[in-house]
């Protein structure tokens, strides 16, 4: 069993025991969204109580111990979508294809519909907000990832951009801009979310990217690029991480397979701080692709959030003792595997088990790196 390691706790992000981002909504955020959606509540109303709702959220972070605070993506509908639509140049479309099955009501993209910008987008004020809230405490931001907005688009398609380049540079562009304009409002510590490396980790979804024409190689190296050029202005006192997700929609995921496919592109390439990988279950794979991860801190995501169940923390110490056979211990921090409520229908566990998973994490980690 593995030892304490002493002198390794972490001042700055990412930390020993992190968070992913995102939390079940409250009942109170729930019925305002439905207010406002049956036009009884104004938007401001909606964003008033969102704000009552995140300081609450916020204070229970913070009693909790942790280092790091998110504003849970309360505000938001859906994980992505939300800051897709943000973006000047695109809008929302519907993938029911004439579909009247309930359960088919939340097929929502977006697809470009003029040449995109980042300008006025409303997540800037909404960070601004939780910053205050958080006082003194690191105020995480979590986005969608550059490369998820190109994969989602090109599957949508466009009549705005004559070529893939000519869409890489906005998009890079864009991604830029965000980057500084968040960090103008005093975030140091962004993450990026992205479901594109999940799904280039699947064998089946390879199979199906070749049937359409296109090498899961080149993509991947197309995607680094992306990433490290959106990324490549960032200031020095401002931590990015990568989020590796493998779906969690409603406790569900759609990709398994391990990270070998992607190891020597995306481990070995990608310029972020920090990579946030799944590995709460056998999808996932085994460590022996973290062996390219260069000077990167690498966060494991052993403690499930698609179920209430609680890991052992022998058990987690185990499996945090093997991966440090592959990445250095002193480079290695604990999370959730993803967060609790990609959208805003959330997963099915309790608040109370959302919790006790937040609180083993950090147990676990104050047991390791001290």
């Amino acid at each position: 069993m593995i030892s304490p390691v002493t002198g390794t706790h972490r001042n700055a992000p990412p930390f020993r025991c992190d968070i992913v981002g995102s939390f079940l909504r409250t009942e109170e955020i729930k019925e305002a969204r439905l207010k406002h959606g049956s036009g009884e509540i104004t938007a401001q109303q909606l964003y008033e109580t969102e704000n009552v709702e995140i300081g609450k959220l916020v204070e229970q972070e913070k009693a909790l111990g942790l280092q790091v605070v998110t504003d849970g993506e309360f505000r938001r509908s859906w994980w992505h979508l939300d800051f897709f639509l943000g973006i000047q140049g695109t809008e929302k479309i519907s993938l029911n294809q004439g579909s009247v099955k309930p359960e088919a009501s939340r097929a929502e993209s977006f697809r470009i519909v003029d040449k995109i910008t980042f300008a006025d987008h409303p997540m800037i004020r909404q960070f601004t907000d939780f910053h205050k809230l958080a006082g003194g405490t690191a105020a995480k931001m979590t986005i969608p990832s550059p490369a998820l907005f190109h994969f989602v688009e090109d599957y949508n398609g466009n009549n705005v951009y004559p070529d893939r380049e000519t869409l890489f540079t906005d998009i890079i562009r864009v991604y830029q801009d965000a980057v500084q304009a968040f960090y103008d409002a005093g975030c140091r510590y962004l993450q990026f979310d992205d479901t594109t490396w999940g799904t280039l980790c699947s064998g089946r979804h390879r199979a199906h990217l070749r049937s359409r024409g296109i090498d899961p190689e080149e993509l991947a190296l197309d995607y680094v690029r992306l990433i490290n050029e959106s990324i490549k202005n960032r200031p020095q006192d401002m931590t990015i991480a990568l989020h590796v997700c493998r779906g969690n929609f409603r406790s569900t995921w759609f990709a398994a397979g391990g990270y070998e496919p992607v190891a020597e592109t995306l481990f070995g390439q990608a310029e972020v701080d920090a990579f946030f990988l799944e590995y709460d279950n056998e999808r996932a794979g085994g460590f022996e692709p973290l062996r390219f991860i260069k000077d990167q801190f690498v966060v494991l995501g052993l403690v499930t959030t698609k179920h209430g169940g609680l890991e052992s923390k022998e058990m987690l110490k185990a499996r945090i003792e093997e991966a440090a056979q592959v990445v250095d211990i002193n480079k290695l921090c604990l999370s959730t595997q993803c967060g609790f409520a990609s959208t805003e229908e959330g997963n099915i566990l309790t608040e109370e088990e959302q919790w006790d998973k937040i609180r083993l994490v950090m147990e676990t980690s104050q047991e390791i790196w001290i």
